[in-house]
Order: structure tokens, then C-alpha cells, then sequence
């Protein structure tokens, strides 16, 4: 009997023994209720979230909300429905436990009558709804079952008739419980653990039996007429296994539907889905291996484990993800045996492993990466246990080549990839491809040699041909020739050699990357990843300076900082910074190598060097971010050359002369700009001439001053202009971040020459500072007093 719920000043009867009436005897507020359309105004919306907390917090708000959920006034309206459902589901989350016998079987009468009216075939109510009902029962189960609803499964179940309808909120309730009782990856209290433990034990003894038996007639039953009911009955029995018996489902009867099921595409992902819980459920490794081989016996006997290369993609990453459960849990109990040291079952539990690996080929290598992807755990996982081995055996050996060279083609970029507007698709491929690195990186361990080998193999064939070939080939063979330098155990130093009849492979790869032109190929992928590589191996330059002019006029022509990609240009500049570096700490061999090409490269960059301002009247190719690692480069270029300290200063000034040329125009035109908008550009270009200033200073060390270099009077005239800037009063805080920040540096490269300055700058910092102003100089006088206390105390007491 499906009954007319709750009526307002009217006793409404409920099913079975939960005979307690309810009245109610006053209605929703019909203008609040307004507020819950989507469409209605700020204050309406305000209004319903008002009457809303004023439900919550009533002690009777509840029934009332149930009775409108229930009585037909509002069916069709579902921001209405829902609210009511909301309100209810707050008082049995936070009220209910210390309800009275009175309001106890009003809930359970209120969960029939809602579980009957969305049972009902004629129900439309949408899913969330249906969701929200669901979620609402559960609540009611978990709070009385077993002690003060111990019929629960027994009136759940009497109270559906074997519709669709009823057949799918039974599920729904069922996962909802799942949800409140089982879910690992939500987080309860000791006392909600305690409770679930009750519930699962309860369930155990009194209802999974009957459970069970409404799950396998609802698969035979609906699988032709409802294929979504069935596949919802299926993630129920895969969640319910983990904690049930097991043979209550690895059974002739449910087996055998199961696998009829792997032939029907409405309902194949989800009996894929539901085998893989069944053979993931915790076991005895023995008894584990058993229920495996049993599985996988029929599958591959039916050809389930053989798809058709045209099959649909979804299903595949399906079958993928069931090999990898099988892969990693015939893994699992191998562990579990080799630690208990029984050899007999630990042999048979590696010799099914063994069987498995051609379908972990299969899948890996799949041209889907979804499919791929879902397999790598159980590459992962078998990696691990060939580390383990004393010995590899060739048919081992075999394992490892099959993989790199999968790892390898897989590693390939699409001809769909897009490159210049990277989407959520090329950020999943950039994911995959990280654990293909990290497959790469440990099958790498297991044989070194292998790996060398097949890597110079494939550079040597690549390289030279790079006119030809397509760019995904030519990008991964440099991309494995940047990461064979994680995988090397030795450190890079020792793979060079001066002596080229002595050059390692890897020597000899990274000279035919130089040497082959490749850098000329033009797309940005080639290029990013050429200047990766090279900036990777500066040790390569230790042994082979003669090649160092080629890579400096790569970083600085069109391959480089000119290329038309922004990112190209962008992360060259950084690579750039990083390469001189690099070479900067090398053998003074290098430097002699250098002398020659210092002022070639810093002519070539001299455009580059434009500070970036509103008046330029064209778009730089670089970025500030981007200039001030080229400035920085550019200083460390001139500190750590052999040069002349009279040759340095020329160069140094020469570098910082476009900021000491455009600092005082700028400056001029924020004090007299009245755009707002400007003035911060303006500003902006202030605070970024003492940033780049700055960075150049970082090319100086304790071997290579300032002073020794010659360039002590670049730096001071230079402090003289930008000193002139901590007075303007529009956007103070950022020109005086800028200041602050050289005065920083002038502090570390500079000795007693800057302490003529400290008067001026105390002077003007000072001058009736705000309280963040101050709080930010304190750092600066810390360094001045720490580095020149004798001379500054006097200072400072007058």
C-alpha cells in the first residue's frame, strides 16, 4: 500500500508496527519558501536561509518539513522538496540519537512512507532527490539498527515491490549505508568506528544472507529490461564484498551471471568493476591465489582478457584496471608468503604471477594511455619484486627490454597534443607521462647497461635524421637522453672524459645533440627540451669546451630567446641563467673557452636588455620575470670572466646603462602623471630597474668582489639615482621595496664605499615612515650595523 504521507491537523497512519501518529498543526512559510528559486532576489534567498536555520533549530521544524516532503502540495517542486530533506537529515545527523519512543517510530514511519513514494513506477523525482531520500534512511539505520530497529532489512525489503523504482532506491539506500558505515576514505570518530563495527557484525548474523538473495535476483531479473539498475546492483555487491563472506558471491550462481554479464556491453565495465572488488577483498594469500586463478582461468578461457584492437575505450581501461588488481594482489600474497617462508605456495603463487605478465605487456602498451595507465601500479609493483632477485634470469631480461622499449614508445607525444594551448587533456598526458619516468627511472636500476644501450641506440638513429623524422620522435629521444642522467648510478662528472677515444655513451650522445644542429628543427617541444638537456650536463663542457660557443648562440638567436613561442623564450631565459652557472664553477679551462664569446653574447642580448615601460611602444619579447635572469646571467658572464678589471667595468656599465639612462625619465614622468593606471605603471618599471640592478650584483662572490672587479663606481652612481626615488610620495611602498632591496645587495658587494650613503638613506627611508615602512627597514639597519658597527654606532647616537 503506498500511502498519502503526512497531513497538515490530520493523524496519518504508517505500515507495519510504527503506529505512532503525528500531527502537525502549522504550515511552511509560503514567502520564505519564494526565496529558494534560483531566480528569486538577494533578500528572498537571505529570508530562506533564515527560515531555514530557524527549522534546524525548532524542535518540531522536522516534522513539519516531513509532513510537506510527504504531502503531495509540493510534488514538482523540487527546492522546496529538497529544503524539507535538508532540515530533516540535519535533526537525524545532531537530534535523533536522544529522541523519545514517540518520535522514533515517527521517523521510521517517515522513512517507509518516503521509501514507498519513491518506489512508486509513477515517481519522477530526479536523482538528487532520490540521493537525498536514500542518505536520510541511512541516517535512520545507523542511529537505531541494530538495537532499536532491529527489522530494518526485513521491512526495507517488504516494503518495495519488485519495480525499477522500488529496485533502485533498495540500491541506493544500500550504497548510502555503505557510505555512512564501510567507506575507508571517510574519516570517523572512535565512537563511529565502534558503532560501524556493531552494524557490520549485526548485519553478518542476521541480514547479508537475505541481502545477498534480493542482490542475485535483481541481476537475473533486470539485466535485459533495466541494464542500470543492474550495474547499480553490481557496485553494490563490489562494495558489500569487502566485508561479507566470500563465498557468498564467489559462488557457482554468482559467477556464472557475472561472466554472462562480460559479454554484454550495457553492463561489462560494471561486472568488470565488480570482479575486480571481489578479487581485491582481503584474504589468506593462498586462499587469494586460488580465487584469482579460478577467475582469470574462465575469463581468458571465454577471451575476455583478448579484446578486439577496435574495442570501445572505457571497457578497455575497465579490463586494464582488473589485470592490474590481479597483478597486484597475486603480488601481495606472493610478499605475504616469501615473509611466512613457505616456499611450496610462494613458487605457485610467482608461477601465476609469471602467467600474467604478457597481459600487463598487453595493456601497458595499449595505444589508449587511459588503458596504459591503469596497469602501471602492477608494473610498478613487479619491478619492485625483480629488484628484489639475487639474480635476473634471461627470461627476466626479456621482462626489462619488453618494458623500456614500451616505456619508450608510450612516452611519444600525440599528433593531437597541443602544444600551444595546453587543456585538460595534455595536463593528463603530462601526469601519465610522469610515471612512465618513474618506470624508466627503476627499470633503469635493474640493468644499466640495457638501458645505455638501447637509449644511445635510440639517439644515434634519431639525431642525425632530425629533418626527417616527426617531431614526437625526435622529442623523445632527447627527453631519454635529458633522463639518463637520473638513472646513471655514477655521478656526472666521471661519465666525461678530455680523451675522446676514452668518451663514454653518454659523452657521445650529448656531442651529437650539439653537433647534429638538431636545435634548428624550430618546433618548441624539440627546443625546450634540446636546452633542458644541455643545461642538465654542464660537465659535458669540462671535458668538451670546443662545443660552448654553439650552445650560447643557440640560448641567444631564434632557437632561443627569439623564438616565437613565449615559452620557449621564457624558459630559456632561466636555462640560460642556469648553464652560465653551471660553467661558472667549472674548471678555469672554461673561463679561458669563454673570454673570446663574452662580449659576442653580450651584444646579441643588448635588445633584450630594453627596460620594459609604458613609452616603448612595442611588446618586448621577454617578460620582467624573464629579464631579470638575463641581467643576472649577463653579470655573471662579466664577474667570472679572465678579463680586466678595467674590461669589466667598461662591460658592467655598459649592461647596466639602459637602466641608469631610463631611471630619472621615469621617474619624472610618475611625479608628473595624474592617470592613476600609468602612475602604477610607472612605478611598476621603477621598482623593476633596482630589481634588475640587483640581480646583476649576484654575478659578484667572496673570490670575484666588486671591488676586484672594477665596478665600484657602476654600483655607487647608480645607488645615487635610485636614492633619489624614496621621497616620491605616489606608490612610495613599491619604489622603496626596490630601494630597499639594492641597498640589500650594495650592503653584501660593497665594503667602506657605501658608508657615505648611509646618512642619506637613513635620512630619506625615515622620513616619517609608516608603520610597515618601518617594519621593513629594520632588516637593513640589521645588516648595516652587523657588517659595520664601528663605524655606524657613532652614527646612530647622533
Amino acid at each position: 500500500m503506498i500511502l498519502s504521507g503526512y497531513r497538515h491537523g490530520v493523524i496519518t497512519q504508517d505500515i507495519f508496527h510504527y503506529n505512532k501518529p503525528i500531527v502537525v498543526y502549522f504550515e511552511m512559510d509560503e514567502d520564505a519558501l519564494r526565496g529558494l528559486d534560483p531566480r528569486a532576489n538577494p533578500q528572498l534567498q537571505n529570508r530562506a536561509l533564515q527560515y531555514f536555520e530557524q527549522l534546524k533549530s525548532s524542535h518540531d521544524g522536522w516534522k513539519l518539513c516531513a509532513a510537506t516532503f510527504t504531502n503531495g502540495n509540493y510534488f514538482g517542486n523540487d527546492q522546496v522538496r529538497f529544503f524539507c530533506l535538508q532540515v530533516i537529515e540535519h535533526y537525524l545527523r545532531y537530534r535523533y540519537r536522544e529522541a523519545g519512543i514517540d518520535d522514533q517510530q515517527s521517523v521510521r514511519s517517515l522513512i517507509c512512507t518516503c521509501l514507498q513514494l519513491m518506489g512508486n513506477e509513477s515517481n519522477q523525482d530526479r536523482n538528487f532527490l532520490r540521493n537525498k531520500v536514500a542518505q536520510i534512511t541511512s541516517l535512520g539505520f545507523v542511529a537505531d539498527y541494530p538495537h532499536r530497529w532491529p527489522s530494518f532489512f526485513t521491512d526495507l525489503i517488504g516494503i518495495l515491490s519488485p519495480s525499477a523504482k522500488a529496485v533502485d532506491i533498495y540500491l541506493r539506500v544500500l550504497l548510502s549505508i555503505d557510505s555512512e558505515v564501510v567507506d575507508r576514505e571517510i574519516v570517523h570518530t572512535f565512537e563511529e568506528i565502534q558503532r560501524n563495527t556493531v552494524i557490520k557484525d549485526a548485519m553478518r548474523e542476521q541480514s547479508v544472507l537475505q541481502l545477498t538473495e534480493t542482490w542475485y535476483t535483481i541481476l537475473t531479473q533486470f539485466q535485459s529490461s533495466n541494464p542500470e539498475v543492474t550495474c547499480m546492483c553490481l557496485d553494490v555487491i563490489g562494495k558489500y564484498v569487502s566485508w561479507i563472506d566470500i563465498n557468498l558471491i564467489a559462488n557457482d550462481k554468482f559467477v556464472g551471471v557475472l561472466l554472462e554479464f562480460m559479454s554484454m556491453p550495457l553492463i561489462r565495465e560494471s561486472a568488470c568493476d565488480c570482479i575486480h572488488d571481489i578479487i581485491n577483498k582481503g584474504m589468506e594469500p593462498v586462499a587469494k591465489t586460488k580465487l584469482i586463478e579460478s577467475f582469470t582461468s574462465i575469463l581468458q578461457n571465454r577471451g575476455i582478457f583478448n579484446p578486439q584492437e577496435e574495442e570501445e575505450g572505457d571497457y578497455m581501461a575497465k579490463l586494464s584496471k582488473l589485470i592490474n588488481g590481479i597483478g597486484v594482489n597475486l603480488i601481495i600474497s606472493w610478499q605475504k608468503l616469501q615473509k611466512a617462508e613457505d616456499q611450496e605456495n610462494s613458487s605457485v603463487t610467482m608461477a601465476a604471477l609469471e602467467e600474467k605478465v604478457p597481459l600487463m605487456f598487453r595493456f601497458l602498451g595499449d595505444e589508449d594511455d587511459d588503458v596504459s595507465a591503469a596497469v602501471i601500479p602492477f608494473v610498478q609493483e613487479y619491478i619492485g619484486i625483480l629488484k628484489q632477485m639475487k639474480q635476473i634470469s634471461p627470461k627476466h631480461r626479456e621482462h626489462i627490454e619488453g618494458l623500456l622499449y614500451t616505456v619508450i614508445k608510450k612516452m611519444k607525444y600525440d599528433d593531437s597534443y597541443n602544444f600551444d594551448h595546453e587543456g585538460e587533456d595534455e595536463a593528463m598526458f603530462q601526469e601519465y607521462r610522469k610515471q612512465l619516468k618513474t618506470l624508466f627511472t627503476n627499470l633503469s636500476a635493474l640493468d644499466t647497461e640495457l638501458m645505455v644501450v638501447t637509449i644511445h641506440t635510440l639517439v644515434t638513429q634519431t639525431l642525425p635524421q632530425w629533418e626527417t623524422v616527426k617531431v614526437c620522435d625526435l622529442e623523445v629521444a632527447i627527453t631519454m637522453l635529458y633522463m639518463l642522467g637520473e638513472a646513471l648510478p655514477n655521478p656526472q662528472g666521471q661519465q666525461f672524459s678530455p680523451d675522446i677515444s676514452k668518451a663514454s655513451a653518454l659523452q657521445n650522445m650529448i656531442r651529437l645533440l650539439i653537433s647534429s644542429r638538431v636545435s634548428c628543427q624550430g618546433h618548441m617541444i624539440v627546443e625546450l627540451q634540446f636546452f633542458e638537456t644541455v643545461a642538465r650536463y654542464e660537465k659535458f663542457f669540462l671535458a668538451e669546451p670546443q662545443h660552448i660557443p654553439d650552445v650560447l648562440m643557440a640560448f641567444t638567436d631564434e632557437r632561443g630567446f627569439r623564438h616565437p613561442s613565449a615559452q620557449v623564450r621564457s624558459r630559456t631565459s632561466y636555462l640560460f641563467s642556469r648553464f652560465i652557472k653551471g660553467l661558472k664553477y667549472l674548471d678555469m679551462m672554461i673561463r679561458g673557452q669563454l673570454n673570446p664569446y663574452i662580449e659576442d653574447v653580450l651584444s646579441r642580448i643588448q635588445d633584450l636588455l630594453v627596460l620594459n615601460t609604458p613609452d616603448n611602444g612595442y611588446q618586448h619579447l621577454l617578460s620582467n620575470e624573464d629579464q631579470l635572469f638575463i641581467y643576472e646571467t649577463a653579470g655573471s658572464l662579466i664577474v667570472s670572466s679572465s678579463l680586466s678589471p678595467e674590461r669589466k667595468h667598461h662591460l658592467m656599465k655598459e649592461l647596466l646603462s639602459p637602466i641608469a639612462s631610463k631611471f630619472e625619465s621615469l621617474l619624472s614622468k610618475l611625479q608628473g602623471e595624474t592617470d592613476e593606471k600609468r602612475q602604477y605603471a610607472y612605478a611598476q618599471s621603477i621598482n623593476m630597474a633596482t630589481s634588475l640592478a640587483s640581480r646583476v650584483s649576484k654575478g659578484f662572490s667572496s673570490q670575484q668582489t666588486m671591488q676586484a672587479c672594477g665596478c665600484v663606481e657602476t654600483f655607487t652612481d647608480l645607488l645615487k639615482i635610485f636614492l633619489q626615488a624614496v621621497n616620491v610620495p605616489t606608490h612610495r611602498q613599491l619604489i622603496q621595496t626596490g630601494v630597499r632591496q639594492y641597498l640589500h645587495r650594495m650592503v653584501v658587494c660593497l665594503e667602506k664605499e657605501i658608508l657615505p650613503f648611509v646618512p642619506v638613506v637613513l635620512e630619506n627611508l625615515l622620513k616619517q615612515p609608516e608603520a610597515k615602512e618601518l617594519h621593513d627597514f629594520l632588516p637593513l639597519m640589521n645588516q648595516l650595523i652587523m657588517k659595520f658597527k664601528a663605524a655606524i654606532v657613532p652614527f646612530l647616537q647622533q
